[in-house]
């Protein structure tokens, strides 16, 4: 197998070795070149072989120099070297068919792909994954792997994931757990179908992949207005929302004990939903699961108040304004109203965004769409400036879900829009203009 260079980069140790796009690369250092993964792997060595092959058929062998880890300066048409494999489950809760019509197109894309999970923290169900796939990841040493369980229950996943296959992949957590694998796991958690017992079940059975099990992350299902034909799930209410942190730390408090982490969490729209206060910081240990929702409140919290210690207010005015989704809003109004003590001219107005493109039981920052926030904001005082969530961006900081962008939103609401990361430090230099 094979895979076409598409460019080089300039002055970069293939462009010094005279390899040219188009061409074909054929193995690093003997073994054959499939994907990403093998090429970043086999390609560290200090001494690297490249077997290129040029656009008339003929072979040859470019020997390099270089740095551990460096570029060596290919540029592939894909970053993983062929097309992202596409999920096979038709899971009940699944939220890409929760989706109304007219979002980004990428969003439609449903992705399962163990390479994603290594290179960039995506989550996997494992139904893609074959046993020499499995066997690859252990000898690449790729760690660590993030996979969606969901349950340990064959059946029930099978049921869950609609995919006969989700069931007997379970046994792939053993093994990669046996060859020293580290494994982040995720539970998204739906009421009366893989909470209570079976969740009693799922977490008795992973905590034997200690120690190689990481963490755990505990995510209530997300609904949106948009589940016409699909199964039919309810949301959590406070009652049973709180009934599930209690079930998750009466493991993880003992595993606390007995391991020194608590390894599985509750997500935070858990504790907001049972109305319980956001535990501290400590709490989460090492964050391994911020992306996941798991200790973001409490992160940024804890980066807030170290950061406003080193805060120097002076006498300048500041006009502007915070909006952010329901869930957040309380916590957000909190800290501005913290900062007007130290910053006395600060005049910031914050605003809950209501999802009315989802529905309103979503209640997250990272769904809101650039139409619902022109048009909730308009006619508000919003200051000189604008702030939102960078979470309401797509991966390149260009667009929103339903494809509007941040220029369009600041054209749309006439005034100008900057965006604040889930950071308590960049929380503070973003209002005040100040660089802790």
């Amino acid at each position: 197998m094979s895979v076409t260079i598409s460019g080089i980069t300039p002055n970069s140790y293939a462009s010094r070795a005279g390899i040219q796009p188009g061409e074909q690369l054929i193995s690093v250092n003997g073994h054959t070149i499939t994907d990403v993964l093998d090429y970043r792997f086999y390609a560290t060595d200090p001494k690297v072989k490249l077997l290129i092959q040029a656009k008339d058929g003929t072979q040859r062998l470019v020997k390099l120099k270089n740095n551990e880890y460096d570029d060596l300066g290919l540029e592939f048409e894909t970053y993983l070297m062929d097309k992202k494999r596409s999920c096979k489950n038709k899971c009940i809760f699944c939220f890409i068919d929760q989706l109304p019509k007219g979002m980004r197109k990428p969003l439609y894309f449903k992705d399962d792909d163990d390479r994603l999970s290594f290179l960039f923290g995506n989550y996997i169900t494992m139904t893609n994954i074959t046993e020499e796939e499995i066997d690859r990841i252990i000898r690449l040493k790729i760690s660590p792997i993030n996979v969606s369980v969901h349950t340990t229950n064959p059946e029930l996943r099978v049921k869950m994931m609609a995919n006969p296959r989700s069931g007997e992949v379970l046994r792939y957590l053993n093994k990669l757990a046996d060859a020293g694998i580290s494994l982040n796991c995720q539970l998204v958690l739906c009421p009366g179908i893989n909470d209570g017992d079976e969740l009693k079940r799922s977490l008795t059975d992973l905590e034997k992949l200690i120690p190689a099990l990481q963490s755990i992350a505990c995510v209530p299902v997300g609904l949106s207005d948009y589940r016409d034909k699909l199964y039919p799930l309810i949301p959590y209410t406070q009652q049973s929302a709180a009934h599930t942190i209690d079930l998750i730390e009466s493991f993880s408090n003992r595993w606390l004990e007995e391991y020194g982490d608590r390894i599985v969490y509750p997500a935070d729209e858990f504790f907001l939903k049972a109305k319980r206060p956001i535990p501290p910081a400590e709490y989460y240990g090492a964050f391994d699961q911020l992306e996941n929702g798991i200790g973001m409140i409490s992160c940024m919290k804890q980066e807030f108040y170290d950061a406003i210690q080193d805060l120097q207010p002076n006498d300048q005015e500041i006009n502007c304004s915070i909006a952010t989704g329901m869930a957040a809003y309380p916590f957000i109004s909190h800290l501005v109203d913290e900062l007007k003590q130290k910053w006395h001219n600060l005049n910031c107005n914050v605003y809950a965004v209501k999802n009315d493109c989802f529905g309103h039981q979503i209640v997250v920052a990272g769904l809101i769409t650039g139409g619902d926030l022109v048009n909730q904001l308009q006619g508000k005082e919003l200051g000189d400036r604008l702030l939102l969530p960078s979470c309401m961006l797509d991966n390149d900081d260009i667009h929103f879900l339903d494809d509007m962008t941040p220029e369009q939103i600041s054209e749309a609401l006439k005034i100008p829009v900057e965006f604040i990361n889930n950071d308590g430090y960049d929380f503070i230099n973003k209002i005040t203009g100040e660089c802790l």
